[in-house]
Formats: structure tokens, C-alpha cells, sequence
């Protein structure tokens, strides 16, 4: 809710706040930015408040604004953030793993990301919640079909790496540290599709020491996003900027 009234970008009509709430810096922060903004503050009965949220536990706050409005595929690959770094989600089904990965590609510093409209999960309340206020700086696109938008984002310079746990690279080998790049990830269960394998310019995997084979998508799309990061910091030379 902090990200959303901070970032700006969507127009928030009305807030609620349940009236068994606790007093937290971080609510006076989120009244503060309400009143900045002219948004209508209510409070209300914390079941009224339950049954408009739609998520797993709900936190006591809920704002209504206006969906997020995607993005294309070229705007994307522009990165007004920089030299682009997408996240390309390719079949993730469950929403906590979809809001993991969004929070833990912004905090990365992913300039964007690219969902396929059909058998994906969705950008949802829960997925909302998970991913922190990630949504909230992060442009998206939603494409037809992911191999298509790999094949265009190639046309637009922007070098595709697949995570898969069978392939025969390292993650930590990978050399597009100050390049382009799409990370591209798959299904929870069967990975990568193979046409979107055979799309991805490389196909890498992370690394690893212990009996099971192979990581979590939420937890391998932290792993590689940080990488990402880590090299084009080392690339670069510049120092990470602290962060909220």
C-alpha cells in the first residue's frame, strides 16, 4: 500500500483502514501520503474490510485504484531505467511464486517484465501482496506467446538467458554482465517449454552442492536476478544505492 501511494502511478480513489488497527509508523506514513494526495480515508469494520481484499490474510489497509496498464514489448526493451534488464516469466502458475519473483527482480533492479497472457498466473491481489509494491515500479508487457516475444526481443538486441537445472552452463560462467538481457524462467514443475529453450540465446543453470536437484522458480529467479546484478555492478563499478 506504501509503494502504491508513493510511486504515484496510479490514481488511488479511496482507502480503507480497519478499525481494530494497531498504530504503525508505517500506517502514519500511508495516511500522511494519503492526505498529500487527497485521498478519501475511511475507516471500517475489519470483516467489511476482510471481505473487499481478496487475499490471505490481510494486512488492514485496502485502496482501490485502476489497473495496471502494460506496456509493449519495444517500450520495454527502451529501458528508461537503463540498459535493459527484463524478467520474462514463462509459465509460472502459482501467484506467491509470480510475487516473489516480481519483488525480488525489482529490488534486483529488472527494468521490466514480460508475461504470457494464457496459462500464467495473473497480476492478482495475492500476487500484489507477495511481491511488496514490486508492481508498482516495474513496466510489464503481456505477449501472445513467449517464444514470439523472444525471437522480437532478439530483433531488439536484447540477449535471452533461460534457467533450467539440466543445462550444462553456470549461471556464475554467464558473461553479459553490461549487456542487454532477458532472464528468462519456467514452470513450476516441467521448467522451460522447449520451444521457449530453444528461443533463449543461452540456457544456464545454478550451481548446486546438496541432494536435491534442483531450486524453487521463486527462489532460482532470486539467485539469477542478483547475479545479474552483482555483474553489471562489477561491470560498471559502481556501488549498490541503499534501498527502502
Amino acid at each position: 500500500m506504501l509503494e502504491l501511494l508513493s510511486a504515484g502511478r496510479r490514481h488511488v480513489r479511496r482507502l480503507w483502514v480497519a478499525d481494530d488497527q494497531e498504530p504503525a509508523p508505517q500506517l502514519d506514513e500511508i495516511e500522511r501520503l494519503a492526505a498529500s494526495a487527497k485521498v478519501r480515508v475511511e475507516i471500517v469494520p475489519r470483516g467489511r474490510l476482510d471481505r473487499a481484499a481478496r487475499t490471505e490474510t490481510p494486512q488492514g489497509v485496502v485502496a482501490w485504484a485502476p489497473p495496471l496498464v502494460p506496456v509493449s514489448l519495444e517500450d520495454l526493451a527502451g529501458a528508461g531505467r537503463g540498459v535493459p534488464f527484463l524478467l520474462v516469466v514463462a509459465g509460472v502458475t502459482d501467484p506467491h511464486n509470480l510475487g516473489a519473483l516480481l519483488r525480488s527482480a525489482e529490488c534486483a533492479g529488472a527494468t521490466g517484465v514480460v508475461l504470457p497472457r494464457h496459462r500464467t498466473a495473473r497480476v492478482t491481489p495475492t500476487v500484489a501482496k507477495v511481491a511488496a509494491g514490486a508492481i508498482e515500479h516495474l513496466p510489464f508487457c503481456v505477449v501472445p506467446g513467449i517464444p514470439a516475444a523472444l525471437s522480437r526481443l532478439s530483433d531488439l538486441g536484447i540477449w535471452s538467458v533461460g534457467l533450467a537445472h539440466d543445462a550444462r552452463r553456470s549461471l556464475f560462467d554467464l558473461g553479459t554482465a553490461d549487456a542487454p538481457v532477458a532472464l528468462v524462467v519456467g514452470n513450476e514443475e516441467r521448467g522451460l517449454a522447449p520451444l521457449v529453450r530453444r528461443r533463449c540465446d543461452e540456457v544456464v543453470t545454478i550451481p548446486q552442492r546438496g541432494s536435491i536437484d534442483s531450486l524453487n522458480v521463486a527462489a532460482a529467479g532470486a539467485v539469477a536476478s542478483f547475479e545479474v546484478a552483482r555483474r553489471r555492478g562489477a561491470a560498471t563499478g559502481g556501488a549498490e544505492t541503499p534501498r527502502r
